[in-house]
């Protein structure tokens, strides 16, 4: 029986006897107790940091993952002229940050996985986007507000207040 991928063999340790001098009754009593071994075969022994550090990676990797697809999901949305909501979006992405966060803070030592760093650099490439995209829709909407602003103040003038610049349209 093999543990953590062959990093260990399980055996059943046996005492060497000598075959002549043991007795029936001898034979009945011992027991034969399993003892880890190293597995000799170039592995190394895993202590079980291996497996606990390996669930921080994917827990790591898995809320990464999760603020990637959120992100994702509200880029392509704005993209694509979808009906969204910003609210909606915000606080999960307000959610899955603070998980992001708090993880990092308590793995820091994780910091160097090449794994993690290569998935927070495609989450930064994301978000960049997302932003991009998102200063774009906010512009034209601060661009249509000014219009519509426009458009009131001019509906309410009847001119009286204004010099003839304004009326000429100069």
């Amino acid at each position: 029986m093999q543990a953590q991928e062959g990093a260990a063999v399980l055996v059943v340790e046996q005492p060497v006897v000598d075959a002549d001098a043991m007795t029936l009754e001898a034979a009945e009593g011992d027991a034969f107790l399993p003892a880890l071994l190293p597995n000799l075969g170039g592995d190394v022994v895993n202590d079980g940091t291996d497996a606990a550090r390996s669930d921080e990676v994917r827990g790591l990797l898995s809320a990464i993952r999760r603020l990637e697809n959120i992100v994702e999901e509200e880029t392509v949305a704005l993209s694509t002229g979808k009906k969204i909501d910003f609210d909606d979006f915000s606080a999960r992405k307000s959610r899955s940050m603070l998980e992001f966060v708090r993880l990092m803070r308590a793995r820091m030592h994780l910091g160097n996985e090449v794994e993690i760093t290569e998935e927070i650099q495609r989450l930064r490439e994301k978000l960049e986007r997302n932003r991009s995209i998102l200063e774009m829709h906010y512009d034209a909407v601060r661009e249509v507000a000014a219009i519509i602003v426009k458009a009131i103040k001019e509906a309410e003038s009847d001119g009286t207040y204004t010099g003839r610049t304004a009326q000429d349209g100069k």
